[in-house]
């Protein structure tokens, strides 16, 4: 028995010790700002004891800045909040801001302030760089675009194109992976114009970051590859989702900069056909932006709606296609009203994004139709047989004989466009010769003529003849 106890309590000591270095390492790597690291340790901590005031806090805060649950972080940081921990009311302020609930976000910084002791100047200037932060996403949020938000789509990240019904005059969007399988893995898309002859993608420079390109249709293939921006349309990160209006000059694209206020943030430029380059690209309103990642803006001026992609609120894994109506002028929400702006900007709902008393039934169809490819077909000729039938092919003929008999007309119309072509040529060099050319000319012209004459008469003749030996067979 007592050996049982001995075992049972070297077994709980160095269970206590294995938690307390990983707790220990944990806080290490929180003082070290490594939030990442340190916040699955700091949530089992936090499951199994739930209503301690520090795990509260360290938990909330990882949260926070690993831009995890924040309802969670919300509810664990009002527990520290409780005890009068100060930086619990510095990320109240964050998060708040972030929930663009800025009366509240000012309260709780003004609360941190309170509590800094005058001569802690690191803690006011992060302070100061946190109130910055949260000023910033006020403005873009008091700047949201009026713009009508008319349905929605969840889809796997991994299939969103699946959710852009582009008109054929819109071009083409794919995945980088199918139309260059030959290239490593590359998470980026390629968009071809209406009539193919130019497609824009983005792809890894040798330095890692993405950047756009464009080729042009040579004959049957696709060269003369071209960086569209040598520094990257004067932004930090990557450049990806290229989509180009059927002006050619808009291009709409997404960005990693430093500047962004999630992942990607949607830009628009435009091509300066007189120095062959693109204008400063301008970053788009709220809600085509967020504090999450936008990507994917599509505009389809045929059906008269527009695409974007993004991944604010959806669970891991998947992203929401937001399908709009856009404005032909940019037009800014104009409301001191915080609270609606804020829906507005988060597209809380999309029904009140709508014009009073408009119906979209028609337009919401209209998008989610995935346009009618039209097939073409390729005839070898057209050879009338009677009013039931005509044949485009020598296969489409049931008798042999007559099947061999057309195959002579094919031969002899080959030769007839050849004949005619050169007559064409002779005729011409005619009227611009001399005298004494002309007289050498025209007998060959006029032997040209009578064989063409001949040429065209053995043809009627055939074609009867083939008719005739397929109409037998007919019958």
């Amino acid at each position: 028995m007592k050996s049982i106890c001995f075992y049972l309590f070297l077994l709980l000591s160095c269970t206590l010790s294995a938690y307390s270095q990983t707790l220990e390492e944990a806080k290490d790597l929180y003082l070290k700002k490594e939030y990442t690291k340190a916040l699955p340790v700091f949530e089992a901590e936090y499951n199994a004891k739930p209503d301690d005031v520090n795990l509260n806090q360290w938990y909330g805060v990882c949260l926070v800045e690993t831009g995890g649950d924040l309802r969670k972080a919300e509810e664990c940081l009002l527990v520290a909040s409780k005890k009068r921990i100060p930086d619990s009311f510095l990320y109240l302020g964050v998060l708040y801001g972030r929930e663009y609930k800025f009366a509240q976000a000012a309260e709780s910084f003004a609360k941190y302030e309170a509590m800094l002791k005058k001569k802690d100047d690191a803690a006011r200037a992060n302070l100061e760089n946190r109130r910055k932060e949260v000023n910033r996403i006020h403005r873009m949020v008091s700047n949201t675009e009026d713009v009508q938000i008319i349905d929605s789509i969840i889809v796997d990240n991994d299939k969103f194109l699946s959710a852009y019904k582009l008109s054929l005059s819109s071009g083409r969007i794919d995945y980088f992976k199918k139309i260059f399988p030959s290239e490593k893995s590359v998470d980026a898309t390629v968009y071809f114009n209406e009539k193919g002859t130019k497609m824009y993608y983005s792809k890894p420079n040798k330095d890692g970051a993405y950047s756009l390109y464009s080729k042009e249709k040579l004959l049957n293939e696709y060269g003369n590859e071209k960086k569209l921006s040598e520094n990257n349309f004067g932004l930090s990160g990557n450049v990806n989702y290229p989509y180009v209006m059927t002006d050619g000059v808009t291009i709409y694209f997404a960005a990693q900069d430093e500047d962004s206020m999630g992942g990607y943030d949607l830009f628009v430029s435009r091509y300066n056909m007189n120095n062959d380059s693109y204008l400063t690209p301008e970053r788009l309103n709220m809600p085509f932006n967020s504090l999450y990642n936008d990507y994917m803006m599509v505009v389809d001026e045929e059906k008269g709606v527009g695409w974007f992609a993004t991944d604010r609120y959806m669970p891991k894994g998947k992203v929401c296609i937001y399908t709009f109506i856009p404005n032909k002028v940019v037009k800014i929400i104009q409301s001191e009203d915080d609270v609606y702006l804020a829906g507005r900007a988060r597209i809380s709902s999309i029904k009140a994004t709508w014009a009073e008393g408009k119906n979209y039934k028609d337009f919401i169809a209209l998008a989610r139709k995935a346009p009618v490819v039209k097939t073409e077909v390729t005839h070898d000729f057209e050879f009338v047989i009677n009013d039931k039938y005509t044949y485009y092919k020598l296969s489409d003929f049931k008798n042999r004989s007559a099947s061999n008999t057309y195959s002579k007309v094919v031969e002899l119309r080959k030769e007839e466009k050849s004949l005619s072509g050169k007559l064409g040529k002779l005729r011409d060099s005619y009227a611009s010769s001399s005298d004494n050319q002309k007289r050498n000319m025209t007998e060959e012209i006029l032997n040209a003529e009578k064989k063409l004459e001949l040429l065209q008469i053995e043809i009627k003749e055939s074609e009867v003849q083939a008719r005739n030996q397929e109409i037998q067979s007919l019958k």
